[in-house]
């Protein structure tokens, strides 16, 4: 499957929007990127769901020292409940990482130390922001979820994830479907 998600049937590179019926505490209200999705299954990263933490902590734990920036009041977010110790960081292209998926040509999202050495020095990419955990999904469990009316999807818009405040992402992802989700029902039902 190429990163861009052009295989027919993947989501890589849309947004996930949870209907306002999702159960799942961890997911309710949420929109993640789907940041690769294949037969094996689907790794996503929440959005719209900040932390109890801050940039500035994250540099310290990992003993980065950051130069004097509004880096680090910056939020750190939940991005999914797995693995809530391992960070992500959501990215427009461009640098050279040591560990970095081309979620499109124009998001890529690194999991590797030197980014954050290179942001906390100022050289780092001037839009990011950073999760810590993911999102899973085994093979064909997204698509079952999305069947069970879980989630809508709608192609990324990267306004959403480096412009707009965290909480009005979700409703915001919504109206890229012209869907206002407030209207929507939180009784989920098939016809």
């Amino acid at each position: 499957m190429t990163a861009s998600g052009s295989e027919a049937g993947y989501l890589t590179n849309q947004l996930l929007i949870a209907m306002p019926a999702m159960g799942d505490p961890n997911f309710s209200l949420t929109v993640a990127l789907v940041c690769e999705h294949n037969a094996r299954g689907a790794l996503g990263l929440i959005l719209n769901k900040p932390l109890p933490m801050r940039m500035g902590e994250v540099f310290e734990q990992l003993e980065i020292q950051l130069v004097e920036s509004p880096l680090a009041k910056r939020h750190v977010l939940r991005g999914g409940p797995m693995q809530t110790d391992r960070g992500f960081v959501v990215h427009r292209a461009g640098g050279d990482w040591d560990s970095t998926l081309k979620v499109s040509d124009t998001i890529h999202v690194t999991t590797s130390r030197d980014i954050l050495a290179a942001m906390a020095r100022g050289q780092g990419p001037g839009e990011a922001i950073v999760a810590l955990g993911y999102a899973g999904w085994d093979g064909g469990q997204l698509e079952d979820e999305i069947r069970a009316n879980a989630w809508l999807n709608a192609p990324v818009d990267a306004g959403i994830i480096f412009d707009l405040p965290f909480e009005s992402r979700w409703e915001a992802a919504g109206r890229l479907l012209g869907v206002d989700l407030s209207r929507i029902s939180h009784i989920s039902g098939n016809a």
